[in-house]
Formats: structure tokens, sequence, C-alpha cells
């Protein structure tokens, strides 16, 4: 087994450890499995890391529960190597390989459940990649992670240094960057959204920023018909980012123009 030193990140719940054990198996050291689970979803995790040649362990939970405190593990904990992020000098590249991308702004998400629920719906949204700033903003945590439920380790995620800057390159690359706000004029439902399309989303409690409120294209909001004032940041990212999908599927079943010939007098 390696140094344990160079292993400083856990991955909790059947779903993330799946995940990383697809996606990123030369980085997984150990993965433990709770003695008190023995059924169908494990035995697939236990069959995913022995083809990858990670070692397995069978403890009782009271140990898995000591080695995550706190952690819903739901019996398996996996431990590897901090994993290479995507890196910014990269985004445009990859941006510019994608016919109609699809792109998720999260500034200043603070609470990692909340981050990993918006990866959630972005990985199901079939969003491209994943835009944070690099600082004031929750890590991608084991708790994050598991409420990623895998969408972590299959995302491009960026982190940035300068966010509006980054927006401003993203509108000259030709996507519309269209941010979430409780009080801007224009309703998330009175138009499909312009396409390609980057979602800006703010954090919890104080939304958007002024710079990256200044760097949107459009402000729109999500119609609140109870006495709720606002969503959590997680939720309102699926609705917007759902819009894109809903649109995106009426342009491709929509009826293609016929062209008639000319009427001869």
């Amino acid at each position: 087994m390696a140094d344990d030193s160079a292993f400083a990140e856990l991955i909790a719940g059947p779903h993330a450890v799946s995940a990383a054990l697809k996606a990123h198996p030369d980085t997984v050291d150990c993965v433990w499995i709770a003695k008190e689970r023995s059924d169908e979803r494990m035995h697939g995790i236990v069959a995913l890391a022995r083809a990858a040649h990670v070692l397995v362990r069978q403890s009782p939970r009271t140990a898995l529960d000591r080695m995550a405190p706190g952690l819903a593990h739901q019996g398996v904990l996996a431990r590897r190597r901090h994993v290479e992020r995507a890196r910014e000098e990269d985004l445009m590249a990859h941006l510019g390989r994608l016919a109609q991308p699809l792109v998720l702004v999260l500034d200043g998400v603070q609470d990692p459940h909340n981050l990993g629920a918006c990866l959630r719906s972005a990985e199901g949204a079939g969003v491209d990649l994943v835009i944070v700033p690099r600082h004031a903003r929750a890590p991608l945590s084991a708790v994050a992670s598991r409420a990623a439920c895998g969408a972590a380790e299959r995302l491009p995620l960026y982190e940035v240094a300068n966010l509006a800057r980054t927006l401003r390159a993203l509108k000259e690359a030709g996507l519309w960057v269209v941010g979430a706000a409780a009080d801007a004029q224009t309703s998330l439902h009175d138009s499909p959204p312009p396409t390609p399309t980057a979602w800006v989303l703010g954090g919890e409690g104080s939304g958007l920023r002024r710079l990256t409120r200044e760097a949107c294209d459009v402000l729109v909001r999500i119609p609140m018909h109870g006495h709720t004032e606002s969503l959590n940041v997680s939720v309102a990212t699926g609705l917007c980012l759902y819009e894109s999908v809903r649109a995106r599927a009426a342009a491709k079943t929509r009826s293609p123009e016929i062209a008639l010939p000319p009427i001869n007098h």
C-alpha cells in the first residue's frame, strides 16, 4: 500500500465510490465495506475495486463511522489521492470543442451539500462543464461528492481566479450568460433560454455578486406563487437547467419549415 500521506481524500457512499472506481481507478488506494452489508450494490463495488486491483477491506460499520465521523457513508468508504481537476487555462479550448455548450456557473455556493446537489442536477441535465470561483466557495469535499451521487467524478469542474472576467470570455466565445436573480424583471418562463447558454446561480442568501450580475447578458427570476420568497440554490439550479433541456427537446421535435416552389402566374 502507498504511503498514507499521499492519500488525503475520503469518498463516501455507494454512488460516489462507484463513480470514482470507474472514472479514476488508478487514484483509489483502498475500499472499506461494512461487514453488515452484503447486497448486490456492495458486490458490484467489490467487483469494480478488484478489477482495478484496489484493496478491499471488510470492517464493522462502527469502524467506518470512526473513519468518517458525521458522514453518511451507507456502509462504504474509499480512500484516494487528490484528483487533478480541470485547469483554468484549458477552459476555452474545451468550450471550442462543443457545438452547443450548456454550462453551469456557481457564484460562491458555500454549503457542500448544496454544491453536490447542484452538480447532481447539472450532470442529469447534460451540462458540459461547471465553473466555480477559486475562493469563497464550498470545497469539493467528501460531503459534496456524496451529495453529487457520482456526478462530481463525471463533470469537468473548472476553478477560475476571476469569475467576472471568465463570464466576459464566455460571451466572447458566443455563449449567452443568463443569471438567476430574485429581483429580475424577466421571468424564467417568459421565453425559451437562448443557446448556447451559461447559467449563473449565486450563493446561499447573498445571491449573485455585483460584478457577476453586471457580466450577465440577462437576469431572470423564478416565479414564486406561494409565501416562500426563494428556493434553495440546488433546486433553483435544477429548474433553470431543465428550462434549457426542455427548449432543446422542443427544438429537436419542431417540424422543419418546408420550402415551397414559387407560384407561377
